[in-house]
């Protein structure tokens, strides 16, 4: 499962009613909203709501976990639900929240879309709507959709945080971190996983930008709210990176595979072993995932992307990169797939093609120094050295993962030029 997607992850408290708890009990809030909503299905159990309210309460822990199974088990309480009371609006809303968990992007856009011809101004479906588009790469439906959830219900959490995304994608990260931050000081002190989601977020954003002592700060106190946070100690392990600390690196990244053992985290930490300089048990490492990850590669929860620059930059097996490039394409189309299908194209040696391809990306706005990395060496495979030297020097002022790459093509293409 790709736990990054960073739009379904957000307050869902705030969408759906749930029990009031106080916030000094050591269990999670999705575990306490489980345990309330088990209460109400054991003693109303052929009325609805209460399944609806256990569906939702298991597909908020399974974000909190990153554990699969607890979208098998909210499924199986839907299917209670929709027994009791067929097409009830509340459950065909979690459905679709549970078909983007599961990244099945086009079936989530389909049944968003009917839901909100049904009911034209519930905010909710709206956020679904900025989800699956933004996956598939339609950003200006997503646009349109995430100012609708504003204009409906003005500083909603939901809204702030999607608007947020967007803005990042569209390159104004200060706008993103300022709705981030409104978003944070909304957010209730006893929706410990939903600040601390916010918290690691506004971690992202700084360190895209460079701004380490900002990041740190954020990113500890996301595991102060926290403890143990699988998107906090990747957050922290990228940080970690940036600093060229990769033996610390690894060693959080090691602790979020435990904590989530999927593929993808899997390449992340074989990645750091192999900076860290322990090339033996990175290859391990990265032998583990590739088995891993062409095992799910052809199904809609995959590490596909992972599995891409693996064979790009690693195997060096680009016609493996371009086949799961290609497959992943047909799936979705957002910024970061389009980049890692230019970058195979790229290794491939279909150069025009993978400039097409970037160029596409490039458009969004998305300032993000690993595509900015990627566009600089295909722009200097063309010999358009002055395109190629601006995006590597935008790269390496970011100072964030992937800048330290740019800074290396860019003395490359500087030896290049002073050997002329």
């Amino acid at each position: 499962m790709k736990k990054t997607i960073l739009l379904i992850a957000v307050s869902c408290a705030t969408l759906f009613a749930a029990a009031e708890v106080s916030p000094v009990q050591a269990v999670s809030p999705a575990e306490r909203a489980i345990a309330a909503a088990e209460k109400q299905a054991a003693d109303r159990p052929k009325t609805s709501q209460p399944w609806n309210a256990l569906a939702l309460a298991l597909a908020r822990r399974a974000r909190e976990t990153s554990d699969n199974s607890y979208y098998d088990r909210a499924n199986a309480a839907l299917k209670k639900s929709f027994e009791i009371s067929p097409g009830n609006f509340d459950a065909e809303k979690i459905n679709v929240w549970l078909l983007l968990g599961r990244h099945e992007f086009a079936e989530a856009l389909a049944a968003a879309e009917a839901l909100n011809k049904k009911v034209p101004d519930d905010v909710q479906v709206y956020g679904f709507l900025v989800d699956a588009n933004v996956e598939l790469g339609k950003y200006e439906q997503a646009e349109k959709a995430a100012q609708w959830m504003l204009n409906l219900r003005p500083g909603n959490i939901p809204g702030l945080t999607r608007a947020a995304f967007l803005r990042e994608l569209f390159g104004d990260v200060d706008g993103a971190i300022e709705l981030m931050d409104m978003a944070l000081q909304s957010t209730p002190l006893s929706e410990t996983e939903d600040r601390a989601w916010i918290l690691t977020q506004m971690a992202h954003l700084e360190l895209s930008h460079g701004n380490l002592s900002s990041a740190e700060t954020l990113v500890h106190s996301a595991l102060e709210t926290f403890p143990d946070y699988h998107y906090a100690l990747a957050r922290m392990a990228e940080l970690r990176q940036v600093q060229k600390k990769f033996e610390q690196a690894a060693t959080l990244l090691e602790q979020r595979y435990k904590a989530a053992p999927h593929a993808e985290n899997l390449f992340d930490l074989a990645v750091a072993l192999h900076r860290a300089g322990r090339r033996t048990e990175a290859g391990k490492r990265f032998k583990e995932f590739e088995n891993a990850g062409i095992k799910e590669s052809s199904s809609n929860d995959n590490a596909n992307r992972e599995l891409i620059f693996y064979y790009a930059d690693y195997a060096h097996k680009p016609n493996e990169a371009l086949k799961i490039a290609t497959l992943e394409t047909g799936r979705r189309q957002d910024v970061h797939t389009l980049d890692a299908y230019a970058w195979a194209l790229f290794r491939a040696g279909r150069t025009a093609e993978a400039d097409a391809v970037m160029k596409r990306v490039l458009t969004v706005g998305i300032r993000d120094a690993r595509i900015l990395t990627h566009a600089g060496a295909i722009a200097a495979q063309r010999n358009d050295v002055a395109t190629a030297r601006r995006y590597f020097r935008d790269a390496s002022l970011l100072n964030s993962l992937g800048s330290d790459h740019a800074r290396d093509y860019l003395s490359k293409l500087n030896l290049r030029r002073s050997a002329k």
